[in-house]
């Protein structure tokens, strides 16, 4: 491996390692996620983006469930434009025992795992929303490229509730389609 290609996931790493030592109250996460139902795409709608998301256009998440437990990891999207060259990362989710599978530890690189909590599903497990008790980083994804704007503004409402700057929380441009992306998997 070269040093650059090191060096960007271990930066990754440690910005989102050194985000989980800020000082603040207690982030709630859903008492209970059924993994089963959360695998799968999710479209990222809007966020506050770690520095590999920087103008990340046409973002999916997708998780799958392996049989040790752990959760295969596939972030896909286009850099710096809606045409832009197609980026992919691979980092793994670990459930954290006795949070009711809401919290994870994702490794972006080894061993360092960064805290990913679910902090909202909705019943039909549609829209979410990651994020973490650093109040650093966030995430609202859909199970489709775009919400309406009511249901985006409410989710964003929810954020700034729990301690988030919304200020800071960008929309992510997705194609109504998402055309050229090859999303399979659990979408409900």
């Amino acid at each position: 491996m070269n040093k650059t290609a090191f060096r960007l996931p271990a930066l990754i790493a440690a910005l989102l390692g050194a985000g989980g030592c800020a000082s603040h109250p207690p982030l709630a996460a859903v008492p209970q996620v059924d993994l089963p139902r959360f695998m799968g795409p999710w479209y990222v709608i809007a966020n506050i983006p770690t520095y590999i998301e920087r103008g990340a256009h046409n973002a999916i998440e997708s998780y799958r469930l392996d049989a040790d437990g752990s959760i295969a990891t596939t972030f896909t999207y286009n850099a710096d434009r809606d045409d832009g060259p197609a980026k992919a990362w691979h980092p793994r989710g670990f459930v954290v025992p006795g949070t009711g599978n809401a919290v994870w530890g994702m490794r972006f690189v080894w061993p360092i795992r960064a805290e990913y909590r679910i902090f909202y599903v909705d019943e039909a497990y549609s829209r979410t929303i990651i994020a973490r008790s650093a109040r650093d980083y966030l995430w609202i994804m859909a199970r489709t490229p775009q919400i309406p704007e009511e249901e985006l503004q409410r989710l964003i409402s929810m954020a700034g509730a729990a301690g988030y700057d919304t200020s800071r929380i960008q929309r992510v441009p997705q194609r109504p389609a998402a055309a050229g992306h090859a999303v399979a998997g659990g979408a409900p």
